[in-house]
């Protein structure tokens, strides 16, 4: 299927669209204190394992709790009839009072574990998720720079920064509870995203290998729309899988699969429409810089030729 859309002739529009969805979400974190409605990971808690001696499902473990206002509460199989749940931080009283409420409403069980998780723990985790994704970021440049050229690099990172702006930007305007797999699904976003954008460089190195009478704007727009097929197809085939997860993963793994599902988005239009006219922009401001200081370095040549001659 060939395509011939202007994507770089517009690119001052795309680049309004993603401010447009960028700018609230960095307002609603502003406003908000927390800036993120941070889950029991990041705020602690405490984690409680219990086995039930009868078949038991992690909705009616979920009914119970929202009966006790611990709607808020992450609840993970981790067995046969064994489930670990993530609750506020409680005292020993309320902490009873679950177990209570659990014993009486679906039958005997084993309390296997009931610990105090700290704060320090969910600060601990941002710190190392923040450096996680610093490397990810430095090694991605030095990669591109080596196997194409630092600006593209540069333009590659930029891109994969607007996707991460946008998935955090949903959650803080939505307060959608960020925990442990948000962190993870901000990897995976940045994993998912870089690939896309390479293949479409990649096909813009040849192109320029085999490069027509054509400007730049022109050669860039024929690679994208060579690639486009490619990567529509990839980002369907992984939207429709977070779809099923996000609907029928249940609670465990919805939070995940909804910042994967925004990332995708925005990752399959940062590299269509961001990251390869920006590169488009970067390198025409590297070149304007480089011709205004042969200008300068010439200009200071012939006065001092001139000053030499009087």
């Amino acid at each position: 299927m060939n395509f011939n859309f202007n994507f770089v002739g517009r690119r001052k529009w795309w680049y309004a669209l993603s401010l447009l969805v960028i700018i609230p979400g960095i307002i609603a974190m502003a406003l908000h204190r927390p800036a993120l409605n941070f889950g029991i990971d990041f705020t602690g808690g405490n984690i409680i394992q219990v086995r039930f001696q009868q078949p038991v499902s992690a909705g009616q473990v979920r009914d119970v709790l929202g009966g006790l206002n611990l709607d808020k509460s992450s609840i993970q199989a981790a067995g046969n009839n064994e489930f670990l749940i993530r609750t506020p931080e409680l005292n020993e009283e309320q902490t009873e009072k679950l177990i209570s409420a659990l014993r009486d409403k679906l039958g005997q069980l084993d309390l296997k574990r009931n610990e105090k998780v700290g704060a320090t723990i969910g600060r601990e985790l941002t710190i190392k998720g923040i450096e996680a994704m610093a490397i990810a970021w430095v090694l991605m440049i030095i990669y591109i720079t080596i196997r194409f050229e630092f600006l593209s690099g540069l333009a590659a990172i930029v891109a994969l920064i607007h996707d991460v702006l946008v998935t955090i930007g949903f959650f803080a305007i939505f307060r959608w509870e960020v925990d442990s797999t948000f962190v993870a699904a901000i990897l995976t976003i940045i994993g998912y995203s870089i690939n896309d954008t390479i293949v479409i460089f990649d096909r813009i190195r040849e192109n320029l290998r085999l490069r027509r009478k054509e400007t730049i704007e022109e050669l860039v727009n024929r690679s994208i729309n060579q690639s486009l097929t490619r990567s529509i197809y990839t980002a369907l085939t992984v939207i429709f899988t977070l779809l099923a997860l996000m609907l029928l993963g249940g609670e465990t793994t919805r939070n995940f699969a909804l910042a994967m599902l925004i990332g995708t988005i925005s990752g399959a239009y940062s590299t269509i429409f961001v990251a390869s006219p920006l590169w488009i922009d970067l390198r025409n401001i590297s070149r304007e810089r480089h011709r205004q200081a042969a200008v300068t370095r010439a200009d200071t040549k012939a006065k001092t030729r001139k000053a030499t001659s009087h």
